[in-house]
């Protein structure tokens, strides 16, 4: 019998589309998995797709039965009780594969075990923390650009346990929305503000941003925030609840769409400051404005190179004219956006998946010999 390779679903349902392409591509390829799950959602999302896969459901230790719709971010159990109940379950397994960094205490604290741990990505950008020292109890690590990979590299990673594989989620084919009730063809903005408050465009101008947009009335707007953005600042639902049934404005709290792509394949223009969602929108170049709140001097700083895709507004009575604007002004970035995608991303055309899941194979086969 061939042992599987265990996938961990323990965290929010926005690490899905980064993790699950691999596991289904692994099975496709004959390779038996087992997805743990730590709630009643995710299990609902995956058990729906791996019919007639060699994928095993598995509740995980403490798993919660919610309620609610589907695919809304279920409150989850506390992380490390889960890990420390599930490990005597993982060591039947060849390997494990995450896409966080705090289930890399496993390995970190048991190395003795001999249970290799294979972490993913989730995103991209240059805020990543990559030295974080949990990053080097990977056996392997699997990232989306050679550009990323030499980042790890520079910090003294070994060279064959840093492997490029494309963007996973551009891989990911069971988006939610593929057509926004809108109530006409109005050109479509995203807002995305960052989650996280020293990074982010939302406290200080966020309620300003939506009412001035939703006010001046020539663009759709989606509003479908950052999962953990929403746990912040819980003011966002009762704004949404003002905007209810507008014709023009899609706000989006719980949906699974909030993560799975569907909002950024779907947008017209980009509106946000910096969540690294701008990188998965320049999959296909478009109009980007950055808000700067904080007037943060940014040019110089590698921390904010995505800036460069677009109009960075210092003032927030420049944000009507920018967005008028940026449509006509597109050519002039067309060029630097698509080479800061490819460079961030890698492979995006879909085979991402079959990529990181050839590379597991491999790092599974060598680890056999």
């Amino acid at each position: 019998m061939i042992r599987p390779v265990a996938f961990l679903f323990l965290g929010e349902t926005l690490l899905i589309p980064h993790l699950w392409p691999i596991a289904e591509a692994l099975a496709r390829a004959g390779v038996p998995v087992d997805a743990w799950v730590a709630t009643s959602v995710h299990e609902a999302l995956l058990t729906k797709w791996s019919t007639g896969l060699p994928v095993r459901i598995r509740r995980a230790p403490g798993f919660r039965q919610v309620d609610g719709p589907a695919g809304r971010n279920p409150p989850l159990p506390a992380k490390i009780p889960v890990l420390l109940r599930l490990l005597p379950r993982l060591r039947s397994a060849r390997a494990v594969v995450c896409a966080e960094q705090t289930s890399l205490w496993l390995p970190r604290l048991f190395p003795w075990l001999g249970l290799p741990f294979i972490k993913t990505s989730h995103g991209v950008g240059s805020m990543s923390a990559r030295d974080d020292p949990r990053r080097r109890a990977a056996a392997l690590t699997l990232v989306p650009s050679e550009r990323e990979r030499a980042t790890y590299l520079t910090r003294g990673f070994d060279p064959p346990r840093i492997v490029a594989t494309g963007y996973v989620k551009a891989g990911f084919r069971q988006r939610t929305v593929t057509r926004l009730p809108f109530a006409d063809s109005r050109p479509t903005i995203l807002y995305a503000p960052h989650w996280q408050r020293h990074r982010s465009s939302w406290w200080d101008w966020g309620e300003a941003v939506v009412r001035r947009i939703v006010d001046d009335g020539r663009w759709n707007l989606i509003f479908a925030p950052h999962q953990r953005l929403l746990e912040g600042a819980p003011e966002i639902r009762a704004l949404m609840a003002t905007l209810d049934g507008h014709p023009n404005v899609h706000c989006d709290a719980d949906g699974f769409a909030m993560v799975d792509g569907s909002y950024t394949a779907a947008a017209d223009l980009y509106l946000g400051d910096t969540s690294s969602q701008v990188i998965e929108f320049l999959m296909r170049p478009r109009p980007c404005v950055f808000l700067n709140p904080a007037n943060v001097a940014w040019a110089n700083d590698p921390a904010y190179a995505q800036w460069t895709c677009g109009p960075v507004l210092d003032h927030l009575d420049d944000l009507i004219p920018a967005l008028t604007a940026a449509p006509a002004g597109h050519d002039a970035y067309a060029a630097v956006q698509a080479r800061f995608a490819t460079e961030s991303l890698g492979d995006a055309s879909g085979d991402a998946p079959a990529q990181a899941a050839a590379a597991i194979r491999a790092f599974l086969a060598k680890a056999g010999r």
